[in-house]
């Protein structure tokens, strides 16, 4: 595979603290990246250094000559006093866009609702994003940077980008790099990931699921040396320890010794742990929603947002909502928490309803922004209850992620994913019962995404999300309802992928429609078109070399755990000559699963899968 660019001995450093030491990675044809790592870390810092956008301290970004880079970073970048499509396409007249299927293809997944000759600022921050993607999607580019495409992305959309991305080149032509905390996302599309931590990446082979695997073992086997080297230490500590007037006759060197191994002990790297509060009780009633309406809240006339809709909440119940932007999901949760009352209908409350709302707006923290992070929770409690333990104000941020030094940094300035992490504590000391999370992954990484997850899977009251995270939502909700847009709230007892199906039943018949007035081809079009070009017999030769290429993948995946057992056992052992041998035939059995996984890819775009 050809190299596409890379950066060799990057160094960059703010204040005091190093972000990246030494770092030496590239990009080649085929590569598709997900980056992730804790906020903070250096993730959005090394991308825009190999986009060229920012200089590192030390080290340089090369590329080759005729590569060409498109990058989206995290922050509104269009001209608000452009209309839709002036930003998309600059100045161009229809005709020369229009004719070329990809760009209508990319119009139809991105803005085909989205009202072509409206300004950018009058935009959502959904539709905003949407622009700028379709803006740089319509471009050819060799090497595709992302810094957090699905920040305001809906299911749906989230869904088209991952399509896209994997059909956008050959699987051994172009590359892209991706930093985001949908987890769906990163194992739908990439074949590496890259882990920032530490001032260093580690890198691994596949996606999420893979990479989680690859850091259990990694952890897994520096654990078994760290286990070795702590009982080298306690050895060496007693035998110092054993008597003052034997300590000073110690031979010099074994004292020495004893010192190399403790100053060997690393600083442990910061964990994030939420923990769970106690909840006040739930009875048996907690919130109804009985044949309620609600006209639009902006007064369109004859119109609503809801049309006789009913839900109930049970004790204990999961719910997780999905729906397009505008839909009312926001607004359902405010019907929940009595914040606006329905048009017609009842919201029924249980007498002992404690409800707390993590909303999409950290802005709920200026009212504290002149605090520190320990003040704003000592204002709530000095103390809690945590799993029948006694914990202080202090001890409870820490377990937030908050470090000591942290914990005395004001609010105002906090980074956005801590100001979420600080959100979402404070209302867990408030002790509710009723916890409803409105996009509660924005922000956050994926460490402290991961224990988010952990403690709402013990949260024992009720629990409504509302989320474009697949992940999440398959993670932590039992059930699933959708808004589609027309008031109504249905049941999705398949999940996630059922209702991306009533989404596209409903587009394909012109149910839910756009006012968009831009020159889009039908959102199905470039599908049905991927695999027009193969003749039956092709597509039948296909299918075979798909089962044989899953079998074959199957035994290479038994053999693959079965060298990571032997690996661990002379890793444990010491026998690091039979540990390189075993290696050795572990990279062989990588590179024919990639030889194999290119066929599959083959065959499968043959298929038009």
């Amino acid at each position: 595979m050809a190299h596409l660019l890379g950066g060799e001995n990057l160094t960059v450093s703010f204040a005091t603290r190093t972000v990246l030491d030494g770092v030496t990675l590239g990009l080649e044809d085929g590569d598709r990246i997900g980056m992730v790592g804790r906020n903070g870390d250096g993730k959005s810092t090394l991308m825009r250094l190999l986009a060229l956008r920012s200089t590192p301290d030390s080290g340089r970004v090369t590329k080759r000559g005729d590569v060409n880079v498109g990058y989206l970073d995290q922050g509104d970048v269009l001209d608000g006093d452009l209309t839709v499509g002036a930003a998309i396409v600059g100045d161009r007249a229809d005709h020369e866009w229009a004719a070329n299927p990809k760009i209508r293809e990319v119009m139809g997944g991105l803005v085909g609702d989205v009202d072509w000759h409206a300004n950018v600022h009058a935009l959502s921050g959904g539709q905003k994003r949407r622009v700028a993607l379709a803006k740089l999607l319509i471009e050819d580019h060799d090497v595709i940077m992302l810094d957090e495409p699905t920040n305001h992305l809906d299911v749906e959309g989230v869904a088209w980008l991952a399509k896209h991305l994997k059909t956008r080149w050959r699987a051994n032509q172009g590359a892209f790099l991706v930093v985001t905390h949908d987890r769906w996302f990163l194992d739908e599309v990439c074949n590496y990931t890259w882990e920032v931590h530490d001032a260093m990446v580690d890198m691994f082979d596949g996606g999420y699921a893979a990479y989680v695997l690859a850091r259990a073992e990694r952890d897994r086997m520096a654990a078994v040396v760290e286990n070795k080297r702590q009982q080298l230490v306690k050895k060496e500590l007693a035998w110092l320890r054993r008597g003052a007037p034997a300590r000073t006759a110690k031979p010099k060197f074994r004292i020495e010794a004893a010192n190399d191994l403790i100053a060997d002990v690393p600083d442990p790297r910061d964990s994030v742990a939420l923990s769970k509060m106690a909840t006040a009780r739930l009875g048996k009633d907690v919130l109804d929603l009985e044949n309620v309406s609600l006209d639009f809240l902006d007064g369109a006339d004859g119109q609503k947002l809801f049309d006789n809709i009913t839900l109930r909440l049970a004790p204990g119940e999961r719910l997780g909502l999905v729906g397009v932007n505008g839909a009312g999901k926001s607004t359902l949760l405010k019907l929940l928490n009595g914040e606006i009352q329905p048009s017609s209908g009842k919201v029924k409350r249980g007498k002992t309803v404690v409800t707390a709302v993590l909303t999409q707006d950290v802005k709920e923290l200026d009212d504290v922004s002149d605090l520190r992070v320990i003040e704003v929770i000592e204002r709530e409690k000095r103390s809690f209850s945590v799993g029948g333990k006694e914990f202080t104000a202090g001890q409870l941020v820490e377990q937030l992620g908050f470090t000591k030094e942290k914990q005395w940094t004001p609010v105002s300035d906090l980074s956005g994913g801590e100001r979420r992490r600080l959100q979402l504590l404070r209302l867990l000391v408030g002790e509710p019962n009723v916890l409803m999370l409105d996009e509660p992954t924005n922000d956050l990484d994926t460490d402290t995404l991961a224990a988010v997850e952990d403690v709402l899977d013990g949260w024992p009251g009720t629990l409504v999300v509302v989320s474009h995270d697949r992940y999440l939502l398959e993670r932590v909700t039992d059930n699933q309802m959708a808004l589609l847009g027309d008031g109504k709230l249905r049941g999705l007892p398949g999940g996630v992928d059922q209702y991306l199906e009533l989404r596209e039943a409903a587009l394909a018949s012109g149910a839910v429609g756009g006012g968009s007035g831009a020159p889009t081809a039908a959102s199905g079009s470039s599908a049905s078109g991927a695999a027009s070009g193969a003749s039956e017999a092709e597509k039948r030769e296909a299918r075979k070399d798909l089962n044989r290429i899953d079998r074959q993948l199957g035994k290479i995946a038994q053999q693959e755990e079965k060298l990571h057992t032997q690996m661990a056992a002379k890793s444990e052992s010491g026998d690091f000559d039979a540990l390189g041998e075993l290696n050795a035939k572990l990279q062989e059995l990588l590179d024919e699963k990639e030889g194999l996984e290119l066929e599959w890819l083959e065959a499968a775009e043959i298929l038009g899968e």
